[in-house]
């Protein structure tokens, strides 16, 4: 048995008074195969040219290891500069990862390649970010802290993306006081049987391609597995229904800063108490036992 995902639905292009009607105002995520041909970055984007404008910077790196008590937030396992990055991902599979780093602070001259497309919504212009990473490497399921809408340009290689919205959230494991579920669970080839809650999940499934565009509604559960070596931008706008923004605020403002407190203060016991609790208010609520 396997999840129940279904294709996210792929558009050629479209026009903003489309995309509002089809997919931001029924919060449902599609893919635009076409969109982004004029900008200079559908034809220069690729390892090679990030290697040779970005190649000596430090870039933080990530990888699959579970959360630690003494990590802070958002705290990189590694760094290097990304000349040896990029040569790493070309010549063996490596976990490592870039995710949220600022174009404009590092390489401003890239913001020359790409422009802000006009969706109907106010994008974040001083937040546009790029995720690096190697064949099979992949984010555990997560949603952003600030509840966005998020559009993922994808470039160079191939990338799987799993959506679930936040109605899906009683089946998927959540972690209390934290964006993630279970780190144990892997969405590529999920246990139903150790997880069994995830038979009642419903989401969306999607293959990226070089120069697709992938929307994602406010606050979608996503993760993401490098199929080959690549990497992605995201550009964001801050949500819209006011359930999801007092969420998000709540979350930046206070959920991150009692973990870290809490963290301090119990050390491991802390995080192997939040997993515990994934799973028992889990199973709780659906009657497993």
């Amino acid at each position: 048995m396997k999840l129940d995902l279904q294709q996210i639905p792929r558009e050629n292009t479209l026009t903003k008074e489309e995309f509002l009607a089809k997919y931001f105002r029924p919060q449902k995520p599609v893919v635009i195969e076409n969109f982004i041909k004029d900008w200079p970055a559908y034809s220069k984007w690729n390892l090679d040219y990030m290697k040779k404008v970005a190649g000596e910077k430090t870039v933080p790196l990530y990888d699959d290891r579970p959360v630690k008590h003494d990590e802070g937030f958002n705290e990189p396992h590694a760094k290097m500069k990304m000349a040896d990055y990029i040569d790493l991902l070309k010549n063996e599979p490596t976990k490592y990862r870039i995710f949220l780093w600022n174009i404009l602070k590092e390489v401003p001259e890239l913001q020359n390649d790409f422009s802000y497309p006009d969706f109907g919504l106010k994008l974040m212009k001083g937040l546009p970010m790029l995720f690096f990473g190697g064949r099979d490497s992949y984010t555990f399921m997560h949603y952003d802290i600030d509840l966005a809408n998020i559009f993922h340009f994808h470039f160079d290689g191939e990338k799987q993306c799993i959506l679930f919205p936040q109605s899906e959230t009683k089946y998927l494991y959540k972690v209390p006081h934290s964006l993630i579920v279970r780190e144990d669970i892997d969405f590529n080839n999920p246990d139903l049987e150790k997880w069994p809650a995830l038979k009642n999940a419903k989401g969306y499934v999607t293959n990226l391609h070089h120069g697709n565009v992938l929307y994602m509604p406010e606050g979608y559960w996503h993760y993401m597995r490098y199929v080959t070596p690549g990497f992605s931008m995201s550009l964001r706008a801050i949500a819209r229904k006011p359930k999801n923004f007092t969420k998000a605020v709540y979350n930046v403002f206070f959920m991150r800063y009692f973990d870290n407190l809490m963290r301090r203060l119990k050390g491991q016991k802390w995080i192997d108490w939040k997993n515990e609790q994934a799973v028992l208010k889990t199973h709780k609520a659906l009657g497993i036992s």
